[in-house]
């Protein structure tokens, strides 16, 4: 646990602007200089107002300011630290796997559910096979350095679908490569919610933060139905990037 020296905060009482956005804006340079990293955990709010000689709800104020914003994120009982860098995913056809690598981070699954289930009306219609067809259901833990980072569930016909170990050691569309099956296309949706209780326990956040979400159907460059995934992310850890361009 990174603890840095208390921080130079310098206030201006005179000033119209607030103390709880003054401190809060101080604070705010010292992460874009790089003075405080990713990860660096910052004095409580006792300790800070009593050395700025501001009142608690004030500092609390300043901090809450900053989380608010994505600068800071709060865990009961540990502490209040800097927000770790984002993973940036370009919104294209590519693995979480792939882009952890590029982002220089160590990837890591943990598979929760691995089984084999009758396609119902709505998973045959997505996956376009028969009622009744055996669909391989597969819900993953993804991990960046070892931190939880997302959830993963996918969905593939049985005949394709990569084993459990192929999932463990490898990203699904390196494990479908692998059998000759070639991701080309896919249609997807992006979302935000909050977490429930039990999202928020396997991801390490707290009830109700905040989530983003893909769902995703791949093809191949036949037109078939590669997979159907439905993902969690974390959105204090991870982020979709795209380029516009005007028409």
């Amino acid at each position: 646990m990174t603890r840095r020296p208390p921080l130079r905060i310098e206030l201006d009482r005179s000033s119209p602007v607030p103390l709880y956005h003054q401190v809060a804006t101080s604070i705010e340079q010292h992460i874009q200089s790089g003075t405080l990293s990713p990860g660096d955990f910052l004095e409580n709010e006792v300790a800070l107002a009593a050395r700025l000689g501001i009142s608690r709800p004030t500092a609390r104020q300043a901090m809450q300011e900053l989380v608010d914003k994505g600068r800071l994120v709060r865990k009961r009982g540990v502490g209040t630290r800097v927000t770790p860098e984002r993973i940036r995913r370009t919104v294209e056809l590519t693995s979480l796997q792939s882009d952890l690598e590029r982002s220089g981070r160590r990837p890591g699954t943990r598979v929760l559910t691995y089984e084999t289930v009758e396609a119902d009306d709505e998973l045959a219609g997505a996956l376009d096979v028969a009622v009744g067809a055996p669909v391989v259901h597969v819900e993953r833990l993804r991990l960046a350095d070892g931190e939880p980072l997302a959830v993963l569930t996918n969905y593939l016909p049985a005949g394709t679908a990569p084993g459990r170990d192929e999932l463990e050691a490898h990203g699904l569309y390196e494990a479908l490569r692998a059998r000759g099956v070639r991701p080309t296309a896919a249609r997807q949706r992006i979302g935000a919610r909050t977490a429930t209780a039990s999202e928020a326990k396997i991801l390490d956040e707290v009830v109700h933060s905040a989530l983003l979400t893909m769902e995703r159907t791949a093809y191949d460059e036949s037109g078939d139905v590669v997979e159907l995934g439905r993902h969690i992310y974390r959105a204090s850890r991870y982020i979709f990037d795209t380029t516009l361009f005007a028409g």
